[in-house]
Order: structure tokens, then C-alpha cells, then sequence
């Protein structure tokens, strides 16, 4: 018997790497795509898939929006595996025992086993299932605020994909409709991630600041920062070349209550 997917993810790439990674397994049949929680819903409601590979953040709402959704409407609701880059979240996952739990970038032994997961757990729909989703609902609810303890990015390096903490990187910058990672000692692109309105939201809360449209910057790998004309900031880095970055004027006055100033 196949085992019939739905694919959820707001960034393609990541999209096609778990499709790719899906369909090599003749067990799955990859029935759909959802680029957002409320695609994802609405593609649930008429297809009725068997299992749901979601991330948790995407944008306004978030995977527990779509399993709390489905929970309330269908008396049989799909499985859920999270695949995603943040990790604070695993501890919740797999206590409440109904979803499985996959960090990015997804390797294929660790797939394996969640497929695995997925064949014992078809059995477990019903009553049981129900319960422990209730209880991971629970838990999430009782923990509004609740933020990525620990953010990484996926670059890649050397034709594999490394994660990299947050702090390694000085910048980010757009170059050839790519994200670039630059550290003190190089840059990489980064893996996963597509735009830069997508990786602000991926960093909210850290020490990163939008200081131009393509550019965002780590604020504790600033060396020195001057008045620029026509309002602008001028920032030095402490990498090695000391890159020289601009704050547009438009950003100027959140940079200054950023520092503090």
C-alpha cells in the first residue's frame, strides 16, 4: 500500500529536495505540494492525505496552525512529520509520540527512519492518535512566545550542506539572485532560503538587522559605523576585508534604537 504525502514548505528548494528524496521510496506517492499553512488546509480538506511533511514557520501561521485546523474538522487526521530548521520545537514533537521530528538539511538514513515511524503509526489512527496531537497542541498553547532557542542556517560548502550558527556570519548579502553567508574568513550560499524577507523572519530576535533592502547585517560583528551623506550610515565589518556596508536612510532611526542610541 502506498502511503499517500503532502508536502509543505514556503521555500521551493526545500520543497524539491524532500520530493526528490520522497520519490526514490516506492512506498510514498507525493500527492501534492502547499507553499503556506492555509494552502496546506485547503489541499488536506480534498485530497486527504496519509501523511504531512510540514515546516513549522511560515510566515503568519505555522505548522501547529494546520495540525489544530485539521485536528477540529476531520475525525481521522492525517500524520504529521515536521521538517524544519528549527530545533527548539523537537522535544515537543516527539514526546507527544504522534509526529515525527526532522531537522533540515533532511539526510537519507534519517528519512528512513521516520518512514519506518510512518508504517507503525499508519496502524495507530483513531482514539490514540487523536490524543497526543491534542497533547502537542497543549503544549504549544501553553507556550505562546515561544521562539527557535537555537536558530541555524544551511549553507553550502565543498558540495555538501553544512549548519552554520547564526554568530559565525558578519552579513548577509543578495549576489546573482542568491543569499550569501559572509563570515570573518569567506562566504557561502546559503541553502534553503530564497529571499531576504524570509530570512529576516528566520532570524527574528537575533542580533541581525536589515540595513538595506538586499542586506542584513550581524550587529555585534560591526568594527565601526559613521554618518554617510543623504542621511545614510556608513558600517565597517570585522571580517578580514573589512567590508564597508550602507544602512539606507530609511533604516537609519531603527538602527539607532537597535544600538540603543
Amino acid at each position: 500500500m502506498q502511503v499517500r504525502c503532502l508536502i509543505v514548505d514556503d521555500e521551493k528548494p526545500a520543497r524539491d529536495e524532500l520530493r526528490f528524496l520522497l520519490s526514490e521510496q516506492e512506498s510514498i506517492d507525493v500527492v501534492a505540494e502547499a507553499e503556506s499553512a492555509e494552502a496546506a488546509i485547503n489541499l488536506s480538506r480534498s485530497i486527504r492525505p496519509d501523511v504531512i511533511f510540514l515546516d513549522i514557520q511560515m510566515g503568519r501561521q505555522t505548522g501547529f496552525d494546520v495540525i489544530r485546523t485539521l485536528m477540529q474538522e476531520q475525525e481521522n487526521p492525517p500524520l504529521f512529520v515536521f521538517v524544519t530548521a528549527f530545533d527548539s520545537y523537537a522535544v515537543d514533537a516527539f514526546e507527544a509520540s504522534a509526529v515525527d521530528y526532522i531537522l533540515k538539511p533532511v539526510s537519507e538514513a534519517r528519512l528512513s527512519t521516520t518512514l519506518s515511524r510512518i508504517s507503525k503509526l499508519m496502524t495507530e489512527r483513531g482514539d490514540p492518535l487523536k490524543q497526543k496531537l491534542e497533547h502537542l497542541l497543549a503544549q504549544v498553547s501553553n507556550k505562546p512566545n515561544m521562539q527557535p532557542a537555537h536558530t541555524r542556517i544551511s549553507v553550502e560548502t565543498k558540495g555538501r550542506i553544512r549548519l552554520v550558527d547564526p554568530e559565525e556570519i558578519v552579513y548577509f548579502d543578495c549576489e546573482d539572485s542568491r543569499i550569501i553567508a559572509h563570515t570573518k574568513n569567506g562566504e557561502m550560499p546559503i541553502y534553503g532560503i530564497s529571499s531576504m524577507d524570509r530570512l529576516e523572519d528566520h532570524l527574528s530576535g537575533s542580533s541581525f538587522f536589515r540595513a538595506h533592502r538586499s542586506t542584513l547585517v550581524n550587529l555585534n560583528a560591526i568594527r565601526e559605523f559613521s554618518p554617510w551623506f543623504n542621511g545614510k550610515y556608513s558600517l565597517v565589518m570585522t571580517d578580514q576585508k573589512r567590508s564597508e556596508l550602507t544602512i539606507s536612510r530609511s533604516r537609519v532611526k531603527d538602527f539607532k534604537l537597535r544600538l540603543g542610541l
